[in-house]
């Protein structure tokens, strides 16, 4: 794919996304948004970023879309969670860092793993050092790298080893 090509999919993707967040198509937001998608575009550009064709296959695409309600979804659960620990103080807690290995290679999906994790209310993503996370548990279930690795990453790392590797 050349070059041209890559940037215009970059730009035109980051422009639907802004008009879709600013939920207006007003001719300030339509206007404001493609210049912030070029400028953004530019910028990635300069940091070898680009669309490679492989991105852009219907079965990432489809992992992709499921990624975002699955994200969703464990925010949700994580808040309720977090939110009975806070209005019930007799429950014991356990926090600490717990050491994780990602499966992921591409350094974007390890980082929106990360992303991801610290998203989640409960856990706090601390570091990341070749293929192991650290991460700030509130409570403590496993000590275990493979352990906890299953109990925080793995449910996330089923859909971005589909979407970045």
């Amino acid at each position: 794919m050349n070059r041209a090509f890559s940037f215009f999919i970059l730009a035109f993707a980051l422009w639907l996304l802004w008009l879709i967040f600013a939920g207006s198509l007003d001719s300030q937001e339509v206007l404001a948004g493609a210049v912030v998608a070029v400028i953004v575009t530019l910028l990635g550009r300069s940091r070898n970023l680009e669309v490679k064709p492989q991105l852009l296959s219907p079965r990432r695409i489809l992992y992709a879309l499921a990624y975002l309600p699955y994200l969703f979804w464990s925010i949700v659960l994580s808040n309720f969670d977090v939110a009975r620990r806070v209005l019930s103080p007799k429950l014991d807690i356990n926090p600490g860092i717990v050491k994780v290995r990602t499966r992921l290679k591409n350094p974007v999906g390890r980082l929106i793993l990360a992303n991801s994790i610290t998203l989640t209310p409960g856990t706090l993503s601390v570091d990341i050092v070749d293929d192991h996370l650290y991460i700030h548990w509130v409570d403590v279930k496993a000590q275990d790298v493979e352990q906890a690795s299953r109990r925080i990453a793995a449910s996330f790392e089923k859909f971005l080893e589909v979407i970045f590797d």
